[in-house]
């Protein structure tokens, strides 16, 4: 394969339309956000200015003064006549204050939870998603909570390092269709009045596919394009991840990428992790990986929520969905697919700058650790599709 071929987009565009089977669309804007200093205030300030509709999907739904805040941008919303749709993740919410939900029902917000944990057949399938859409003009999706802990420019252990992205465009349909496809289990109307469904304007250059990953048993949409990042890359593979829990097949495609000479690094928490026996479930694969001259790093400042990949330089994905058995197959998630250098290079930079806060794990210390730790992992290999 030529230079000028490794350096064109669109071969990795019409591999993942054809792998994935969703079209990609032109035209689209899309800006990174880093860490909640900057993803909060952009996503208040989407809600705040809102004329029509406001859409919101997420998992976490905590405490902090986030969450008072965009209670207060919803409610104000409402109030003023905007259709607010709020849907919580019934098992991912659970910490929420009833009262913010209340407040946001009693100023005209239709809040609903998705799946009870008394529904015994899907309780295990959450909707993972985090979306906000505005008056079908502007999108977000990414990683972030409302919470507290994402508060911040992950500056020390009490704030979360996160990547979200805003976007306007055609794009915005797939975002928005994926908040309706949760949505509808409510029971409520997928569109009203309100709904307009305009003609997206095109003043971006960046090409962007939206990729809905239900829940289901199986292969599925988010696991083609996962594999097919990894089986196109030619130069290196970058991924950032919450959490990382390779199965079988997918720890066979990152060792082929490295046998190939793709450099691949993959950048997990350290000691600052919400869900260590996530963790260790991950470290089972540690040593192959290491072994094949796989760069593990593990950053330092404090927990790593975000969930990125990019390759080669060209095409990166962004969305909801960590490197595991549970993004692949239980949850509903939703990514984007952004074939743009210039947005992909802004991604890679971040990165970049996250390895230097970061350590990286060596493969003969790896190698020598202790009984204990070989045990949790045994233990944990069990069960960790499950996790």
């Amino acid at each position: 394969m030529t230079a000028e071929q490794r350096s064109n987009p669109d071969r990795y565009r019409r591999a993942l339309e054809g792998l994935v089977g969703i079209p990609a669309t032109e035209g689209n804007t899309v800006d990174v956000l880093r860490n909640g200093v900057e993803i909060f205030p952009a996503m208040l300030d989407a809600i705040r200015g809102a004329t029509r509709t406001v859409d919101l999907c997420t998992y976490v739904y905590w405490t902090g003064d986030v969450a008072l805040k965009f209670a207060d941008a919803c409610s104000d919303r409402a109030r003023a006549g905007v259709r607010v749709r709020i849907l919580l993740d019934a098992v991912g919410a659970m910490q929420m204050s009833r009262d913010l939900a209340h407040q946001m029902e009693d100023a005209g917000c239709h809040v609903e939870w998705f799946r009870e944990p008394t529904r015994i057949r899907s309780a295990n399938n959450r909707t993972h998603r985090k979306l906000l859409i505005c008056d079908e003009d502007v999108a977000f999706t990414g990683g972030v909570g409302i919470a507290e802990e994402w508060e911040g420019d992950a500056r020390d252990p009490a704030e979360w390092r996160e990547t979200h992205v805003r976007v306007r465009g055609p794009a915005v349909d797939g975002l928005r269709a994926a908040f309706a496809a949760n949505w509808a289990e409510t029971g409520r109307p997928l569109f009203g009045d309100a709904d307009r469904f305009p003609d997206q304007p095109q003043a971006g250059g960046s090409v962007v596919q939206v990729v809905q990953c239900p829940s289901q048993i199986g292969w599925g949409a988010l696991a083609s394009l996962f594999a097919a990042m990894l089986q196109l890359a030619e130069e290196r593979i970058r991924i950032t991840t919450a959490y990382f829990v390779p199965d079988d097949r997918f720890l066979a495609l990152l060792l082929e990428a490295r046998r190939r000479g793709v450099y691949v690094d993959v950048l997990v928490p350290g000691e600052h992790t919400d869900k260590r026996v996530v963790q260790i479930a991950g470290e089972a694969d540690y040593e192959r990986l290491l072994d094949a001259g796989v760069r593990v790093w593990r950053y330092a400042p404090t927990m790593l929520h975000a969930k990125v990949i990019t390759v080669d330089g060209l095409v990166a994905t962004v969305g909801s969905a960590n490197f595991d058995p549970r993004s692949l197959r239980a949850n509903e998630e939703a990514n984007l697919v952004i074939l743009d250098p210039d947005v992909v290079s802004v991604l890679d930079e971040h990165f970049a700058e996250d390895l230097a806060r970061s350590e990286l794990m060596d493969a003969e210390s790896w190698a020598r650790r202790g009984p204990l730790q070989r045990a949790r992992e045994a233990v944990v290999d069990l069960f960790d599709e499950q996790l």
